[in-house]
């Protein structure tokens, strides 16, 4: 049997109309829209399929939202008789990871994202906060220049994503110093649409009241594979794995780390359950041009069936 790995995106992933074939297809899809309603008492179903973009972006209802239209997804492959191997998840898309793995439940899962949502909304209006991504330097040329002028001021990595693309978050002139940095070097920068600087110590005064929050939920033994976004690697001791997700907020994103632990792993099915082709684009970057697999989307009913054809 091949190894399958469902990966969940997270926030950059967001388009309105996500999730809205799906919902109207199934019972149960409409029920988990409903559990998230129920539990952030934000009328997601509405948010996620007329929008407008601008308010489904806003961190507080986009946590939740994009959570609800992974389940979904992975509730129709489950109900299919799809299963993985092994989950992973981009920063938010952890958190479906985890439900993919049995370690938390659907409700558990939509209370702590919201919550998340919630104290990272809070943190980002108190600082403004900038990301960019930048491409062409290695992580450790780039986190040469960081060295730099973190003596100055706040600036990080947030996402190691590829080989050489990297996204660094921080207070907006230091971004800026940095990327200047980058560009004296040939390596190119985009700036990127955000409302505040995730995984960065501009957050890190909703770490410890999210630790906190954290510690009221009991963590289960995961029943498959599941890879983390903080270390790369893969965690099965369940008191473990809340640490980790404790760390997960402020820490950066090692997402290049995890795809090379999925090759090592000899994983040779990869399918990107939730919205949008972000993470797919990612891993078809990270894999040796001779690694033997195939990658999926599920993101509508026709996506769905070729993936159904292949893995069940």
């Amino acid at each position: 049997m091949k190894k399958i790995a469902f990966l969940f995106p997270g926030q950059g992933s967001q388009s309105v109309g996500m999730g809205l074939e799906f919902y109207n297809e199934y019972d149960f899809v409409r029920e988990i829209f409903d559990m998230a309603e129920e539990i952030t008492r934000i009328n997601i179903s509405k948010l996620c399929f007329k929008g407008p973009m601008e308010e489904l972006t806003q961190t507080v209802n986009l946590q939740p939202a994009v959570t609800a239209v992974n389940l979904a997804y992975l509730s129709v492959m489950e109900k299919n008789g799809a299963k993985a191997d092994i989950s992973a998840g981009h920063s938010l898309g952890e958190y479906s990871a985890l439900y993919s793995a049995g370690i938390l439940s659907k409700e558990d899962i939509f209370r702590i994202v919201f919550k998340r949502g919630e104290l990272m909304h809070r943190e980002a209006l108190k600082y403004k906060g900038a990301m960019s991504a930048v491409l062409g330097l290695t992580i450790d040329a780039l986190s040469e220049i960081i060295t730099n002028v973190q003596q100055e001021g706040i600036v990080a990595v947030a996402n190691h994503n590829t080989e050489k693309q990297i996204v660094i978050t921080g207070a907006p002139e230091f971004v800026k110093k940095v990327s200047n940095c980058v560009k004296e070097q040939g390596g190119k920068v985009i700036p990127l649409k955000v409302s505040g600087a995730w995984h960065s110590e501009l957050i890190k005064g909703a770490e410890g009241e999210f630790m906190d929050f954290l510690s009221s939920f009991s963590f289960k033994a995961p029943n498959s594979s599941i890879c983390f976004n903080v270390s790369g690697g893969i965690a099965t001791d369940p008191v473990e794995i809340k640490s980790i997700m404790e760390k997960q907020l402020c820490s950066p994103v090692k997402w290049y780390n995890l795809n090379q632990k999925l090759i090592e792993e000899k994983t040779e099915i990869f399918v990107e359950t939730g919205p949008g082709k972000v993470l797919s684009g990612l891993v078809k970057k990270n894999l040796p041009k001779d690694y033997p697999c195939k990658i999926y989307n599920v993101n509508s009913m026709a996506t769905l069936e070729t993936v159904l054809k292949v893995i069940t």
